[in-house]
């Protein structure tokens, strides 16, 4: 592959690097009065990064000596990623304006953290997933902690760096031991040397990679920091976190498993399909108490990952792709829900989190109220609205895959999940009124609120031919 050919298929980190640098510098000279601006700025290189996915560089395969992929694959995640990334800046200047806690550096840490994450779907290999990981995770523990002068905010930033720390060190342990016992750091080469069998020290640091990914996507017994860092971030942050940060580390996640430790499959399925069935059973048990509802959708996070793990415990092309319409249809229920919490403020503006103050809000907020109830009906997976069809995706290709047992256990773990779902809706449409919220006029936030209901409304199965192409593609690309 020649220079520029190579140059040219890393173009989306290109742009949201050199793009957040110069941002830098005019938050730097014009400080929080531009924060407006910077923050569209920062969107039109997000939508520039996504434009740029399409065309030969962007699917030119190996890079920069196997430490780099673009591929299928690669391109459909970082579309994710970048349209998740785009809403959370949309999202944050209505509910920062109302404090007067936004500041410039906002939109800067996302672009910063998006490269990242594009880093991290494009790994080639250990050291360029570190790489990823760690700046995606710098700018996430600023981010957690954005309000500092918030003791919650303050709190979620030093949780998750000291988590954060704890999860890189693991992975760094295990990569060290797979470099040490196959003697690359190359998804290719770890592929070749697992292919001629697993030894212990391999296993051990298969087993120790996976637990540093899993600590990533929230995964059981790996979950602890995630209640604690949703609540305590502010509403925009957590927006973020739910969504972006959660389709890379999926991403990374599947690709390190097929990829580089495709041989090991029977090694590495039974740790994933554990992580599932824990991620699903503590994610549904553990919400049913819960009375704020940021740490609720923490927990339906968790619920969520062990799901989608289903589809990845299959092995297969169509399992993978299972994984990523999973994934596609998670970020427009999250997203959709976290913008109708923006938008929860009581009459003196301050945010409001408690389930009990959506008591009767179908009364006082009809249109917020059948909003949130849609995404909750989508996210217990209850049809006709499209949070059914993922599910039935990932447990169709662990049947299909002989799984018949795992995906009984997640239809299980999906009814008993329902409960908490419904016992939103419930308070919104049957309980006594709580004290009015107050209204909002912030276009944007109500535009993204509708086109997320319309993506997860009974429309959305028009898209499954061209979801299902794309993400069958994107899977093969990895076989």
């Amino acid at each position: 592959m020649t220079g520029s050919v190579t140059l040219a298929a890393s173009v989306p980190e290109l742009i949201l690097s050199i793009g957040a640098l110069l941002l830098l510098l005019v938050a730097g000279w014009r400080g929080d009065e531009a924060s407006t601006g910077i923050g569209w700025a920062a969107v039109a290189l997000l939508a520039g990064a996504a434009f740029s996915l399409m065309g030969t560089p962007s699917h030119a395969g190996s890079a920069y000596g196997g430490l780099y992929r673009a591929d299928a694959f690669a391109g459909f995640a970082k579309l994710l990623i970048y349209v998740a990334s785009a809403v959370s800046i949309l999202a944050a200047p209505g509910w920062f304006s109302r404090t007067g806690a936004m500041r410039a550096e906002y939109p800067v840490l996302i672009l910063l953290s998006a490269t990242g994450m594009g880093i991290m779907a494009s790994a080639g290999d250990l050291l360029t997933l570190y790489v990823g990981l760690e700046l995606q995770s710098l700018a996430a523990y600023v981010l957690a902690s954005f309000m500092r002068h918030d003791r919650r905010s303050a709190e979620a930033g030093l949780k998750y760096f000291v988590l954060g720390a704890l999860a890189s060190g693991i992975l760094l342990y295990g990569i060290s031991l797979l470099y040490g016992f196959a003697g690359t750091t190359q998804f290719a080469g770890l592929r070749t040397a697992l292919g001629g069998g697993v030894s212990t020290g391999m296993l051990f640091g298969l087993v120790f990679v996976l637990a540093g990914l899993a600590f990533k996507i929230s995964a059981v017994p790996f979950h602890m920091w995630t209640p604690d860092v949703y609540e305590g971030a502010p509403t925009p942050v957590t927006t973020f976190f739910a969504s972006a940060p959660k389709v890379a580390a999926m991403a990374l996640m599947v690709r390190v498993t097929v990829e580089a430790m495709g041989p090991a499959t029977d090694a590495w399925r039974q740790i994933i399909i554990f992580a599932s069935i824990a991620s699903i059973v503590l994610g549904a048990v553990a919400a049913i108490g819960q009375t704020n509802i940021k740490r609720l959708l923490a927990y339906s996070s968790i619920n969520n990952v062990g799901f989608a793990l289903i589809g990845l415990a299959a092995g297969t092309p169509e399992g993978i792709s299972a994984v990523m319409i999973y994934m596609t249809v998670y970020i427009a229920m999250t997203l959709g829900s976290f913008l109708c919490i923006i938008r929860m403020r009581d009459q003196n503006g301050a945010p409001v989190e408690s389930i009990a103050a959506l008591s009767g809000l179908s009364r006082s907020r009809p249109a917020l109220a059948a909003a949130l109830a849609m995404f909750m009906f989508s996210l217990a997976g209850i049809p006709p609205l499209f949070g059914f069809y993922p599910k039935l995706a990932v447990f169709g290709a662990a049947t299909n895959n002989g799984l018949f047992w795992l995906a009984l256990v997640g239809a299980v773990g999906s009814v008993i999940g329902a409960f908490y779902y419904l016992k939103i809706v419930k308070t919104m449409y049957f309980d006594e009124p709580a004290p009015e919220l107050a209204s909002s006029d912030n276009a944007i936030e109500g535009g993204l609120i509708v086109i997320s209901a319309v993506m997860i409304s009974p429309l959305g199965y028009l898209a499954i031919p061209f979801l299902s192409a794309a993400t069958l593609t994107a899977a093969k690309a990895l076989f």
